[in-house]
């Protein structure tokens, strides 16, 4: 079902049924029974149906954004996605097709309830209007307002016969065209023969849209035929180009004929008569009658039926050329030769059985009559056929066709009768279908209504059941570049750059060689890396790999390739086809794969994030080759993939370097051209000396024959065989005899015995391995003894001949010797080992202590601890776990949980003898607790320190950080080593560190770091890297047996990777080139991601072997302060050091650093100096005359020169550093500020005072007078408000208000500032009504463009001198105010806010306002004013601004300088104090006091002037904090006023306060005594001055002035630089469409491009100038210049300064004129020469973006304004300003009333009187009515 408000529109749509006016009850009782339960369309993101609804006819739009579709009962209208907007029920209806229209169901006794199929959907874009004819009713038509179909513009009550238009048969088509012409629309319908009463409606008729009779074509052309039976025109469609309407059917060839063939027929399309209607057979060499066909650019295309019952199709191209060619050739011999061709055969004739026939007029009457008159034959028909081959052919019937020329290519749509869609690439002669897909139902035909949108994006298909959008090239849908080639899309092809497969259009480079590719152009294959050299790499270094990538697309200048090795990225160094890049460093490498000694990383070339060629890659590891081949690793090593070398004496194989210094080496297989490489050279077993079967029972010399010994000549070395026997490995010692110069033999001996010692108390069970050991345990049950003590065999483990395991005897400590096995009848067998019996000593422990939970690894001191084979340990009962192996010296055990903390006794077992370390037990201890860990955020890189708060954290003995992931199956692979619990150790080597991940169970991977401990309440933990394609699942911190999650100790907050940061290379040109630094400079690094993980503090920067102080880091910048002197390489292979940077285990090399030298004077050669001298001296001696007279002259200026170039060098040199240190504390400043307005906002002001501030500037807070001031009674206070509303009802008359505009403007009394007021009056009374005031704004607009095309095109809008310059003024404020909150608001006051840090931050002098920090030359301060910056502790109570709810006093500090007068240190701790506070809601600067509070008792009231003032010379100077002597830290307090004096801080006593600063001004005291500040206004009066005593002395006051200013300007440059980025920002907002542009500024736009195309204006200069006025400079310079406008705040005179000159450098961009610069050239053009072109470009490309985005529709503009009418809705102000509009119609009444008079249209809409009865209700005075 619909909704509810869905079916409010359906029920009064039933109203409009034709003739149901008059219908009984129970017809529409019927009709809601049938129509109530209609179900709800499905819609979806690509299509739209409705059940059991049969669609017809589908119609766009153009501009409106609207879809209409036509089906049986219903008219839809869908938005451009498809989701329903109205629906409209045509039917069913009383009907009968045998009767004509009726009103009364009795005058068509067989009419029956009839389904209303939809016959013919057509668009008037003029009227905006949806022509709909249905079956019903013989064909009529009606006209719906296309914005809502639901309403009915027009409907024939009573149609007649011209009205029938549509076919009243289904089956039967009618096509149409509607025809735009100069005043008019008309409709040309065509239609078949259907039913009895069609017989009269002619095949093709023209018909009015407009007028009294819509639809009938009374009076217009129509297609006349002799007998509709022989002339049944089957249409197929109708086209239009810009000239000519084309109608293409099927019709039998002539009356005698029974043959059907196909046609096209052409009538011009101004003809109204018909009097050019020809028409040609069309034909499809071999084929049968068309089906579908389409009009593209210059191409008829047309499908034909082929094959058996045409079963198939075959589509053919005509040229339009050739087509019209053909009927005009048809049009001149029927004009000019009776029809007959050159061969004397009729090849034209007036067709349809008329009585017209061809004639014979004269040879000029076609080109004389091009569409045809009235004695001119018609309709016209050729006899030749206009052939065409066909481009393709298709196993089905097509049913529609559409064609779209893209990208210079025709791409043709071809529905067909199954369903399906095929897409058809039209080249030259031939078609190639490249994609078909089904569209809706199978089996169900596609409708010829095949749309293609206005932007040539999407297809809509129309079948019987739904709307399909279908998009015209899928290119998105292909991920890669081989799949997008491989589709053959001619539409689609693969940006390279962007890593897409995309439209040419939106491929930005396309047309740049190796861009774009396409699938048709010869040699188009996708990029790929050809050869890799070298094709692997050691993992231990770096190294350079070279990558060839032929046809690699070209960069700009600033833009690079890069490498990435995985998740490493590295610069690309392209030279050519070939890319060199660098691997990663052995830290970046993840491990290797479980089991292989090498792994493989994707490496990519990358341009930003778009991988533009990948391949694979391998990194090595040698020592991995070794481990993976216990039993050779030699030949392993050597024989491999890789470049691997094997050092045989170190056992290590190795890469690239050689051995150790005096060690031979093996080389690699690889190295041919070495001697000694290959397996062949490993030291090696050749093979057994002796044969390979020996005999059971008998023991065996065993001896193998061994080469290559000569690695280890000269070595004492041991040697041992390894037997590999049943279920066991055997090591048995050996010897070697050197047989020859590289061979020898070696000898294994067979016997071995484990373990070689025990106990003293005996009870060991050892083990005897040998030969021979008897035949029967009796053979051998008294035959051991063991360092000559007895030992018994224990039966149950002896093995006949191989092994003997016996219990041993006691025996005294350090007894030893050999095991004797004395077999009777033989002689007793003596083993080379030796047993010794010891005893074992426990000495003491480590740690001490340890957590209850247990997992704390304890390492047991002592003497003889590797005594056994069988050693257990407990710890307070509880079992200790064993790590192997046990050492002399050490145990190794790991706690087990205890129960309750306290002291527990170590106990270790050595197969039966216990030892007890009773002198030091171990103590186990409360668990460990956390309490907090911070930070909580990392870089997935890790590495951030962490600071973790507990108890009792010194007792663990291994605290972990760990992290568990989710990771995906190529990073567990990469990453993590399978978990060992227990991990193998040596006895002689240091602990191995823990891996750094783990593989778990269950898919997991485990990553750690060790914390350290820095005390018992201190853990300090480094975050673990988390590998990319890793997710974070756990966080917790382990200690021994403790876990603890992270947000449990953090106290809630998890913990959270952010991805690594990216940072570009420091040089433009790549990493491998050098940035150039210039001393003293701030090194700005740009990236991505900065601070999402880190704190400025934790990051370091160096450059070489020095450090890089970083001042500021935010999301996208870092700056850092350089060492000021060039510091040393790290490598000693580089020549300039590096910059890096490292964030945690994030480290980032971006290239080399060189400083830039100072400029040193050169040295002036001894010679030359000589010979300059004498040179010198001779010419002086020729012109000594001539110069004596001006050598006191000329010494004098050289010496004010020198002076001059002392001081412009040393501001110079300090004027970079000023700026550097300037910048980077104004950063710092504003980004403590962007953490404030987090929380209070950026100070908007509010729409309603935003307004009245624009509309009338200057006016204050009061720019209207009260309502109805000075009226005493209430009864004529209402009878006045009565004349008001009239006269807004007045207003509502576009004829009055256009009247009243130019009335008033013709008034030469009628001043400037009148007319803006009047404007802003209108803009305050009608801001209800937008769409209307835009109309009028509209009108206004284009007759100002009028009045000055005549004069200077250039000049309009210049000013604001005509009241429709000051509406769009208006217009644009509030059409902008959003845009100015959202987007360009931010800037605009970082803006300003830095300009006011900037200034407050040097002094100011109160009575001149000059500041010493500015922008504006004529608001500096010249002169050195010595200054000192003072933080002030700031006392906030209740009464001045303590936060809300505290009644306790607050300390705050304030930043001031000692030159600062009270009144200024008041306004900047104001400042600081309510920073969050909107201006206007501040307690005012001039109802406080500042009082300085000096211990208990002191506390001073400071002002500006006071007894203590010093006055010199009729000169008073204000006090300051310095004339007070408040020092550093004081504190003062901030009391109410209690008395209201002094000549300076005077308060204004204001009914409407205006919220702008006043500016100080020059009093005058009694007396003559003049106030100064810092400088004094005017040091001498005129007269003195022009008593200065002689020119010599004028002319030098002359010199130095001229060459002052150049001095100040580089503090001007200082002050430019430190506010370039926020200067920057600002302009970047105004003039970027990368958000969408506000829809006033593109309408606005569009209109002056309408304007000038109106008034026949080509010269762009003139339409930039039109633009610029109308916004840039109209709107945004006053923005720029007035932030008080937007937000509430107070603007300093020196803000304003500033700020002024920024909208000057505004102003100067938006010129087109070339920006010279002089010596004679203002300041700030000066200031900003360097980047006034950049913002010239800036504006250029703004307006040709906006040129280029789609058009906004008078719709689109209507419901936006209607949207921001209601936003200004005060009723009294709207009261106030009709009183104060009033008071200005009154001044003129007279001319006004004459004007309106003088109207004859305003005579009959009496628009006089009604303004003379306004006129008797306001003023009450009586009228002539």
């Amino acid at each position: 079902m619909w909704h509810a408000a869905q079916e409010t529109p359906l029920l009064r749509s039933l109203l409009v049924v034709p003739g149901m006016a008059a219908w009984p009850s129970y017809y529409l009782h019927l009709l809601l029974l049938l129509l109530s339960p209609t179900p709800r369309p499905l819609t979806g993101a690509h299509h739209f149906s409705a059940p059991n609804t049969t669609f017809n006819h589908l119609a766009l739009a153009p501009g409106q954004g609207s879809l209409y579709v036509g089906a049986v009962n219903r008219l839809f209208q869908l938005s451009l996605e498809l989701q329903l907007e109205a629906v409209a029920v045509t039917g069913p209806v009383i009907d009968s097709p045998d009767c004509v229209p009726f009103r009364d169901p009795a005058e068509c006794p067989q009419a029956r309830l009839t389904d209303n199929a939809n016959q013919l959907l057509l668009v008037s874009s003029r009227a905006q209007e949806l022509v709909a004819c249905g079956q019903v009713r013989q064909g009529v038509c009606e006209k719906r307002r296309l914005g809502d179909v639901t309403e009915v513009l027009y409907q024939a009550e009573d149609p007649g016969d011209g009205q029938f238009v549509a076919a009243n048969t289904p089956g039967v088509a009618t096509v149409g065209l509607v025809v735009p012409l100069p005043g008019r629309d008309l409709l040309l319908v065509a239609r078949g023969l259907a039913g009895k009463l069609s017989a009269g409606v002619p095949p093709l008729t023209v018909r009015q849209l407009a007028g009294p009779q819509p639809f009938s074509s009374e009076g217009l052309g129509r297609l006349v035929v002799g007998d509709f039976s022989d002339y049944n025109n089957s249409y197929v469609g109708a086209f239009a180009d810009t000239h000519s309407a084309y109608f293409i059917f099927r019709r039998r060839g002539a009356r005698a004929q029974a043959e059907y063939r196909s046609y096209v027929a052409r009538i011009c399309l101004g003809d109204a008569n018909l009097y050019s209607y020809v028409e040609v057979p069309l034909a499809c060499r071999g084929q049968g009658l068309i089906q579908a066909a389409f009009l593209a650019p210059d191409t008829l295309l047309g499908a034909f039926a082929t094959g058996s019952r045409g079963a198939q199709a075959a589509l053919c191209a005509f040229p339009l050329a050739e087509l019209d060619g053909s009927m005009e050739q048809a049009r001149r011999l029927c004009y000019t030769a009776s029809g007959q061709g050159p061969s004397g055969m009729e090849e034209a004739t007036v067709e349809y059985g008329v009585t017209s026939r061809c004639v014979t007029l004269p040879a000029d009457s076609p080109e004389s009559y091009p569409c045809g008159d009235e004695h001119t034959p018609s309709p016209i028909a050729g006899r030749q056929p206009l052939e065409a081959q066909p481009l393709l052919q298709l196993g089905h019937p097509i049913s529609a066709i559409a064609a779209l020329q893209a990208d210079g290519h025709m791409i043709a749509f071809l529905g067909d009768t199954q369903g399906q869609l095929h897409k058809v690439f039209l080249n030259s002669s031939q078609g190639q279908v490249y994609h078909s897909q089904q569209v809706g139902p199978p089996g169900s035909p596609i409708s010829p209504d095949l749309l293609v949108d206005s932007n040539g994006g999407h297809l809509y298909v129309l079948t019987a059941q739904q709307v399909n959008k279908v998009p015209v090239a899928a290119c998105p849908q292909f991920p890669n570049c081989t799949s997008c080639l491989q589709a053959r899309d001619p539409l689609c092809g693969w940006c390279i750059l962007q890593g897409r497969c995309t439209r040419k259009s939106q491929c930005r480079r396309a047309a740049q060689p190796n861009q774009w590719l396409w699938s048709y152009e010869e040699d188009s294959h996708c990029l790929h890396i050809q050869s890799l050299l070298p094709a692997h790499h050691p993992r231990q270094e770096q190294g350079q790999v070279t990558l060839s990538v032929p046809r690699l697309p070209m960069l700009a200048v600033d833009e690079y390739f890069h490498c990435a090795f995985g998740d490493y990225d590295s610069l690309a160094h392209v030279e050519g086809p070939h890319v060199a890049c660098v691997t990663p460093p052995q830290d970046q490498v993840p491990l290797n794969p479980p089991g292989t000694d090498h792994i493989t990383l994707p490496l990519a070339l990358m341009f930003e994030d778009v991988a533009v060629a990948a391949t694979n890659f391998s990194f090595y590891d040698c020592s991995a080759v070794q481990a993976l081949e216990v039993a050779a690793p030699c030949h392993a090593c050597v024989s491999s993939l890789w470049r691997c070398h094997w050092c045989p004496q170190s056992s290590h194989c190795v890469h690239g370097e050689q051995c150790p210094e005096g060690e031979r080496t093996v080389y690699s297989a690889q190295e041919m051209d070495i001697q000694g490489h290959g397996p062949e050279a490993c030291p090696q077993v050749v093979g057994l000396a002796g044969p390979h079967l020996v005999p059971v029972g008998w023991e065996s010399h065993l001896a193998l024959h061994v080469q290559n010994l000569q690695y280890f000549r000269g070595l004492s070395a041991t040697y041992h065989c390894w037997l590999e026997l049943p279920g066991t490995l055997q090591r048995l010692p050996a010897s070697l005899e050197e047989t020859a110069a590289d061979t020898g033999l070696i000898h294994c001996q067979a016997q071995q015995i484990e373990p070689l010692t025990g106990p003293t108390e005996g009870g060991l069970a050892l083990t005897i391995l040998g030969s021979n050991l008897g035949r029967a345990f009796a053979d051998v049950q008294d035959a051991v003894s063991v360092a000559g003590q007895p030992c018994s065999p224990d039966p149950a483990l002896y093995r006949t001949s191989t092994r003997i395991v016996c219990v041993t005897s006691p025996a005294p400590n350090g007894t030893t010797g050999p095991v004797q096995v004395a077999i009777k009848s033989r002689s007793p067998g003596i083993s080379i080992q030796h047993f010794t019996y010891q005893d074992p000593v426990l000495l003491s422990l480590s740690p001490r202590w340890g957590p209850q939970a247990g997992g704390t690894q304890l390492t047991i001191h002592g003497q003889h601890l590797q005594t056994g084979g069988n050693i257990t340990a407990f710890v307070g009962g509880q079992p200790c776990p064993i790590q192997e192996p046990v050492c002399p010296k050490t145990i190794v055990c790991r706690t087990m949980p205890q129960a309750t903390p306290g002291e527990a006794m170590v106990l270790v077992v050595f197969g039966h003898a216990e030892r007890k370390l009773l002198s030091s037990p171990f103590r186990y201890t409360a668990n460990p607790q956390l309490v907090a860990a911070e930070p909580s955020v990392s870089f997935r890189g890790g590495g951030r320190l962490i600071h973790v708060r507990g108890t009792g954290l010194d007792v663990v003995w291994q605290p972990l950080l760990s992290v568990w992931l989710e990771a995906e199956a190529e990073v567990k692979a990469l990453g993590a080593q399978p978990q060992d619990l227990n991990p193998r150790r040596s006895c002689e080597a240091p602990a191995a560190e823990p891996q750094t991940c783990i593989q778990l169970g269950g898919g997991l991977l485990q990553c750690s770091t060790i914390c350290s401990v820095n005390s018992s309440g201190l853990l300090l933990c480094r975050s673990p890297a988390v590998p990319d394609g890793a997710h974070p699942k756990r966080v917790f911190f382990t200690l021994d047996n403790v876990q603890v999650d992270f947000a449990s100790a953090s106290g809630g907050q998890s913990f959270l990777y952010q991805p690594n940061p990216r940072l570009a290379p420091l040089s433009r040109e790549g990493l491998a080139r050098p940035y150039r630094l210039k001393p003293g400079h701030i090194l700005d690094v740009e990236g991505e991601g900065l601070n999402l993980g880190i704190s400025k503090e934790e990051v370091r920067v160096h450059i070489g072997d020095g450090e890089c102080l970083v001042k500021t880091l935010t999301l996208t910048h870092l700056y850092c302060e350089p060492p000021p002197h060039a510091p040393q390489p790290t490598n000693s292979s580089s020549a300039l050091p590096q910059f890096v940077v490292q964030m945690g285990n994030v480290r980032l090399a971006l290239g080399p650093v060189q400083y830039e030298a100072e400029p040193t004077m050169s040295t002036f050669p001894v010679e030359a100096q000589v010979g300059l001298g004498m040179g010198a001296a001779v010419l002086i001696a020729a012109v000594l005359l001539l110069t004596l007279m001006y050598r006191h002259k000329s010494k004098q200026a050289l010496r004010d020169y020198q002076k001059v170039l002392v001081q412009l060098e040393n501001l110079e040199t300090g004027v970079g550093d000023q700026c550097r240190k300037e910048f980077t504390d104004l950063m710092t400043e504003m980004t403590d500020l962007s953490s404030d307005l987090e929380a209070s906002g950026i100070p908007f002001l509010d729409y309603h005072t935003f307004a009245e501030r624009a509309f009338f500037p200057g006016h204050g807070g009061c720019p209207l007078l009260p309502e109805l001031e000075g009226l005493e009674e209430e009864g004529r206070r209402a009878t006045v408000r009565q004349g008001l509303t009239q006269l807004s009802n007045l207003l509502n008359s576009k004829l009055f208000l256009l009247t009243l505009i130019r009335t008033l403007e013709e008034q030469p009394g009628f001043s400037q500032r009148d007319r803006c007021h009047v404007a802003s009056l209108l803009s305050l009374v009608l801001h209800g009504k937008l769409e209307y005031l835009t109309d009028i704004m509209r009108t206004l607009l284009g007759d100002l463009a009028a009045h000055y095309v005549h004069k200077n095109p250039k000049l309009m809008l210049r000013r604001t001198e005509t009241m429709v310059e000051k509406l769009l003024t208006n217009w644009l404020s509030i059409c902008l105010y959003a845009f100015l909150r959202e987007v360009a608001g931010e800037p605009l006051y970082m803006l300003f806010r830095a300009i006011q840090y900037q200034v407050d931050k040097g002094p100011v002098d109160a009575v001149t306002g000059k500041a010493k920090r500015t922008l504006n030359d004529s608001h500096l301060l010249r002169e050195d004013v010595e200054f000192r910056p003072l933080t002030l502790m700031v006392l906030v109570g209740p009464g001045a601004g303590a936060a809300v709810g505290s009644s306790e006093m607050q300390r705050l500090p304030a930043r001031v300088l000692d030159t600062d007068t009270i009144t200024q240190v008041k306004e900047k701790v104001l400042d600081q104090v309510y920073k969050g506070t909107p201006f206007s809601q501040r307690p005012s600067v001039h109802a406080l006091d500042l009082e300085w509070r000096s211990g208990l008792a002191g506390h001073l009231t400071l002002s500006d002037e006071d007894l203590t003032s010093v006055t010199q010379n009729h000169w008073k100077r204000l006090n300051t904090l310095q004339h007070y002597k408040v020092p550093d830290g004081a504190t003062v307090g901030l009391i109410p006023q209690l008395h209201n004096g002094g000549a300076v801080s005077q308060s204004l006593a204001q009914n409407c306060p205006s919220g702008e600063n006043i500016p100080m001004l020059e009093d005058g005291d009694d007396g003559g005594v003049r106030l100064w500040h810092l400088v004094k206004a005017t040091e001498e009066p005129e007269g003195a001055k022009a008593r200065r005593s002689s020119l010599r002395e004028r002319e030098r006051e002359r010199a130095r002035a001229k060459a002052i200013p150049e001095i100040y300007l580089t503090r001007l440059l200082s002050m430019k630089g430190t506010l370039q980025k926020f200067v920057d920002d600002t302009f970047q907002a105004i003039l970027s469409v990368n958000r969408p542009v506000p829809i006033a500024v593109k309408y606005l736009f569009d209109f002056l491009d309408e304007l000038a195309e109106k008034h026949g204006i080509e010269d762009p200069e003139t339409l930039h100038i039109w633009k610029t006025n109308s916004l840039l400079l109209r709107f945004w310079v006053n923005a720029l210049k007035n932030p008080q406008l937007l937000f509430d705040v107070r603007v300093s005179d020196n803000v304003d300064a500033i700020l002024a000159v920024i909208a000057q450098t505004f102003i100067d961009s938006c010129t087109l004129s070339e920006h010279k610069v002089g010596r004679d050239s203002p300041v700030n053009k000066l200031l900003y020469a360097r980047e006034i072109p950049r913002y010239k470009q800036m504006v250029e490309k703004y307006y040709a973006d906006i040129r280029q985005s789609p058009p906004v529709s008078y719709q689109e503009m209507n419901s936006a304004l209607a949207e921001l009418s209601g936003n200004y809705t005060s009723v009294s102000h709207c009261l106030e300003a009709l009183q104060e509009l009033y008071n200005h119609i009154h001044r003129y009444y007279d001319q006004i009333i004459s004007a309106l008079e003088e109207d004859p249209v305003g005579q009959k809409m009496q628009l006089a009187c009604r303004l003379q009865q306004v006129a008797a209700l306001v003023e009450n005075k009586v009228t002539d009515l």
